[in-house]
């Protein structure tokens, strides 16, 4: 019978950068901010605002990442798809990660808010602008779709971690992405649909490779750093089995890189969630989000109809 100590030790992998990259985030920006200008040279002020409007946003994000010790978190501007906030823990918690997603869309519907109430009281055109920006794209930001913040909310709050779900939840989010851009004539959002999709045929791979596991009893839900020899040797020899160019590769190579084999069996392994929100919690995440995407809305329209809030000034100082 083989002891712990009778398999070699595993690879110790190389740790991911721990700075932010603010150069590759304002070479983004730049980047961003000159598509636009190439396409709609003339819409100026709607660029400027846009720009605006999504560092707000992904800085809620980035400033709780940090708050909450994320590791290598960067801000990535993409152009016409947006922009975006990536960084890992080894172990994550149901209530910092919905905390995380809350942090960049909320800040924005209360900018948007404010704006709004100042540039009408103050009938400010471009204000006004900036305004029904900020609510439209955090509130579309806040809808039950993957990979919007919406989304990530529903899994969280869910507790739904299976393969499955993800699988079935991805597929559908993909599927209303492609069939909302194409009524609405909007074809970044249909593309963004069928890349999306993409992410959908690698979430069925994964759900494969992970269904063998554990039919095979073997564990993934931990960090590679937990891992023991002996179960690194499981995951490294299921790999192996699994992936066939790897073995070719591995076969008509001289020397094996040991490292590049480990960090295949890092990408099978599932970051543990620790579910720490309660009841209470849950009912507030879930009256904020209801808060923010149906009833300020209906707020709003109702104001204007009652002629409690008016916009007809803009419509007759405004060139758009």
């Amino acid at each position: 019978m083989s002891s712990y100590s009778d398999f070699p030790e595993k690879p110790i992998l190389a740790k991911p950068s721990e700075n932010s990259n603010w150069g590759l985030t304002i070479f983004s920006i730049i980047l961003f901010i000159g598509f636009f200008l190439f396409f709609f040279d003339r819409e100026f002020e709607f660029i400027a605002h846009l720009v605006l409007v999504l560092i707000i946003h992904e800085f809620g994000h980035f400033i709780a990442m940090k708050r909450f010790r994320y590791k290598s978190v960067k801000m990535l501007f993409i152009p016409m798809m947006g922009a975006f906030v990536q960084g890992y823990k080894d172990k994550y918690s149901q209530r910092e990660s919905l905390l995380v997603v809350l942090a960049g869309p909320i800040p924005g519907v209360l900018f948007g808010t404010i704006c709004f109430f100042v540039a009408n009281y103050y009938k400010i055109p471009s204000l006004l602008n900036l305004s029904v920006l900020f609510l439209f794209l955090n509130i579309t930001n806040l809808l039950p779709l993957d990979p919007l913040d919406g989304g990530q909310l529903v899994k969280l709050i869910a507790k739904k971690r299976t393969d499955l779900f993800l699988l079935v939840f991805a597929f559908l989010s993909s599927l209303i992405l492609i069939i909302s851009g194409f009524l609405m004539e909007i074809w970044a959002l249909t593309i963004f649909g069928f890349l999306m999709g993409v992410r959908v045929r690698n979430l069925q791979r994964s759900m494969i490779q992970r269904k063998e596991l554990d039919e095979q009893n073997i564990n993934f839900v931990t960090t590679y750093n937990d891992l023991t020899n002996a179960e690194y040797a499981t995951l490294r020899n299921f790999v192996l089995e699994n992936n066939s160019l790897l073995r070719k590769f591995i076969t008509h190579s001289e020397t094996v890189d040991e490292t590049v084999i480990a960090s295949y069996v890092q990408g099978l392994l599932v970051a543990p969630v620790h579910y720490d929100l309660g009841l209470f919690g849950k009912i507030v995440v879930i009256s904020v989000w209801f808060l923010a995407t149906l009833v300020l809305p209906f707020l709003f329209l109702l104001l204007m109809r009652n002629d409690i809030i008016s916009i007809d000034w803009y419509f007759m100082t405004s060139n758009y």
